[in-house]
């Protein structure tokens, strides 16, 4: 059991990897340019219905008596343990190849060198790959977690679980849906390959984004109102529209600067060369849709029904660990793209993520 659990991330990787390679996927330009052509890099996009086709491998793996309901949990901190070594082993073989940046070893490692490789040809992106290989085994988690707390409670289980587990799955599928949206994101124009996405995608992404679910799993029904469900799944949803309403806005902007967004005309400030949205999501705060991401971490923690339980609340402190940072980042690099004009931009919008707040 400990052999199989330490290689279970691998395995499931491995079988997300030749799926990916073997079921049709659709080809699209991003982004991000390549440096050698001046042209779009390409990417293949089906990372949907391979996570649905592992899922439902997985299901019946465990149906036909195979595979434990529970595995995943019963074996969760040798998968753990594995995914870190592999996340580290995956670390060393994409950073140290490559040519130094200048800023040391360390820095190198941690924040990479290759802004955006692609293997076999282009069949395969790193990143795209990593947040396909995650987020399926992040789901493979979840589900697992869930049903070994169902197991433990058969005559009595939490409600607050299959609600945690389903905005998880709507979480994973909408982010997996909209795979192309996210082309035109953060991750994508402005961090290399390193720890910080190998080692976070492969072990961080799948494992501690189930930390509410695996610090309640084993606890009982805390009989939640219903009422604090529901608010828990508005709060969940309030927030998906923000980050989804924000990050669609800026892809439909960036795809056609003249196109409207939920019926509302852009509008932007010029310096003649750059022009930046100023209007709809983008007007209320330079970063609405973190704190869309918020408001989703908020509303699962909730979901649980332990709201002094420490282990759920992690995860939305997680994301102001993260995105507060990167939010001065990208401010800090966007002062330096735009100039005078981000000031004008700053003035406009001078609320950075909390609209009033901060």
């Amino acid at each position: 059991m400990t052999i199989a659990g330490f290689l279970a991330p691998l395995a499931v990787y491995a079988l997300v990897t030749a799926l990916h390679l073997i079921v049709p996927a659709r080809t699209v330009d991003g982004y991000v340019t390549d440096p050698t052509t001046g042209k779009p890099l390409r990417y293949r996009l089906n990372g949907l219905i391979v996570f649905v086709l592992t899922i439902a491998l997985w299901a019946l793996a465990c149906q036909s008596g195979w595979l434990a309901w529970d595995f995943f949990w019963t074996t969760r901190w040798e998968g753990l343990a594995g995914a870190c070594v592999f996340g580290l082993l995956f670390t060393a073989a994409v950073v140290l190849p490559e040519p130094s940046t200048g800023k040391g070893l360390l820095a190198d490692l941690f924040l990479g060198r290759a802004p955006n490789p692609q293997w076999l040809g282009g069949r395969i992106d790193a990143k795209m790959w990593l947040y396909m290989v995650g987020a399926t085994m992040l789901g493979l988690n979840i589900y697992s977690f869930a049903a070994h707390h169902y197991l433990t409670h058969p005559g009595d289980p939490s409600p607050g679980v299959a609600l945690y587990a389903a905005l998880f799955t709507f979480f994973l599928s909408e982010y997996l849906f909209f795979e192309r949206v996210h082309l035109y994101t953060y991750d994508f124009f402005a961090e290399r390959m390193g720890f910080k996405l190998g080692w976070g995608c492969l072990l961080f992404y799948p494992y501690f984004y189930t930390i509410g679910l695996w610090s309640t799993a084993e606890l009982p029904n805390p009989h939640t109102p219903t009422a604090m469900l529901v608010a828990a799944a508005a709060i969940f949803f309030a927030g998906w529209s923000l980050a989804r309403g924000a990050n669609m806005q800026k892809y439909t902007f960036k795809r056609d600067p003249t196109a409207k967004f939920l019926g509302i005309a852009p509008e932007v400030l010029t310096d003649g060369k750059h022009k930046l949205l100023v209007n709809g999501f983008w007007g209320v705060s330079r970063h609405v849709n973190y704190l869309g991401e918020f408001l989703m971490a908020i509303g699962l923690a909730l979901a649980l029904g332990y709201p002094t339980h420490i282990g759920p609340w992690l995860y939305p402190l997680y994301y102001v660990a993260l995105l507060v940072p990167r939010q001065i980042d990208d401010d800090r690099r966007c002062a330096e793209k735009y100039g005078a004009l981000w000031d004008s931009y700053v003035k406009r919008v001078p609320y950075r993520i909390i609209p009033g707040i901060y």
